[in-house]
């Protein structure tokens, strides 16, 4: 039988979309999703497939996952299938009158008392995760993100592709970030479901390392010293043998040579699937310059550390687009010789430099426009509340967040 053909680097892509379910009324969380999915579907389902998207359960029971059912090279075409899967969700959520919520994290929730897990297909492994890990925190069950997932179709491509993917990681939040809000309080990072994710696997801290993947560039040293590592980490705890090390796995990146893919994770949901997609193809563009060695060749760029690279995602996720940075041999991987600059003006740079050679960031222009100009979803919520954190002014933005994503368009600036 033959072997379904590996696509090639950059052939085609993934995206996937978490949202939030809430009620229409108090936008409160609704841990209706299997509702959902089984009334789409008509049967109960963790997957329902609907033109070229798919509707899928995450681990809690408030939040659906939006995707594209295959990689696909037509990332244009994708953002618009998956706003009409938005508006067509929208329609099969108004009969329980909830709708789907945008941003990383849900401004008021109280994950101790409000987390429902999902219960049907695959319910032994979210609950032996939280027998391990206690799943009823903002680090498990409040935290929506954007999986971009890249193809690889030999080591040689892997290890292009993890290189670039490493350097471009620390600086992702500064686009993305879209979570300042936590329990009515101004959390101290602008991106906070990167905090919270950094703190939800202590008890077994292998599984997400420092989140910067280690410089490892062919499979059987990945599998020997990340997948073996993952499973050795888990083995006191998973008895029942449950766990599979591909799910483990809770880098910022991970590599899935089952499927021939590196996916990013370091992404905040944002207002609407456009602006997503939007980020998603300025990244691929940045990664296809490193990945020609157009600034840098490939030995520098293996090179950087994973405590440097670690640390500056910490400093990016807390400040995002007003981070200043100053590491000169950073910097280098991009060609850029200037001593410091922020990160909204390295975006700024990167994205000028990738559309050379990158046609489809001309289709996006303007959503990251509103993103360069008026900073990240997180900076712009920020602004919205000016210092109000009462429920009723939350409720006021986040219901303004919710039409924007019925209504694809950008939330504004204050």
């Amino acid at each position: 039988m033959n072997q379904p053909r590996r696509l090639s680097i950059f052939e085609a892509f993934g995206i996937e979309l978490e949202y939030m379910v809430v009620d229409r009324a108090t936008l409160d969380v609704r841990p209706i999703a299997d509702r959902v999915l089984q009334s789409a579907a008509g049967r109960p389902t963790s997957d329902f497939d609907w033109g070229p998207t798919t509707w899928s359960n995450e681990l809690a029971l408030h939040v659906l996952e939006l995707k594209g059912s295959q990689p696909t090279s037509d990332l244009i075409e994708l953002s618009s299938s998956l706003q009409q899967s938005v508006a067509r969700l929208q329609q099969a959520l108004a009969g329980s009158d909830a709708i789907l919520m945008p941003s990383a994290m849900h401004p008021w929730m109280d994950p101790a008392t409000e987390t429902q897990l999902w219960p049907h297909e695959c319910a032994e492994i979210y609950n032996a995760y939280h027998s391990i890990f206690n799943c009823f925190t903002h680090g498990w069950a409040n935290v929506q993100s954007v999986h971009l997932n890249l193809p690889f179709a030999n080591d040689d491509e892997f290890a292009r592709l993890h290189a670039a993917v490493r350097l471009l990681l620390p600086i992702l939040p500064a686009l993305a970030a879209s979570s300042p809000i936590v329990q009515r309080q101004v959390g101290p990072w602008r991106d906070m479901r990167m905090q919270k994710v950094r703190e939800h696997c202590r008890r077994v801290p292998f599984l997400t390392g420092a989140m910067i993947p280690e410089p490892i560039y062919d499979e059987a040293t990945y599998r020997r010293e990340i997948f073996a590592g993952l499973k050795t980490a888990i083995a006191p705890y998973d008895t029942a043998g449950v766990f599979d090390a591909n799910f483990l796995n809770a880098r910022g990146a991970i590599a899935r040579f089952d499927r021939g893919s590196v996916e990013i994770r370091v992404m905040d949901v944002q207002e609407h699937p456009a602006v997503d997609v939007a980020i998603c193809i300025a990244a691929i563009g940045v990664l296809k310059t490193l990945v020609a060695e157009r600034w840098q060749p490939l030995g520098s760029q293996q090179q950087m550390s994973v405590p440097a690279l670690s640390r500056l995602l910490d400093r990016v996720s807390a400040e995002a687009e007003a981070t200043v940075i100053d590491d000169a041999p950073y910097l280098q991987q991009f060609g850029i010789s200037d001593r410091s600059l922020t990160a909204g003006e390295l975006w700024r740079h990167l994205i000028g430099e990738a559309a050379k050679h990158e046609p489809l960031i001309d289709g996006v222009e303007d959503d990251l426009r509103s993103i360069l100009q008026h900073g990240s979803l997180a900076t712009r919520i920020v602004g919205a509340i000016d210092g109000d954190l009462r429920q009723e002014r939350l409720g006021e933005v986040y219901r303004v967040l919710c039409d924007c994503l019925s209504a694809g368009r950008s939330f504004p600036a204050a």
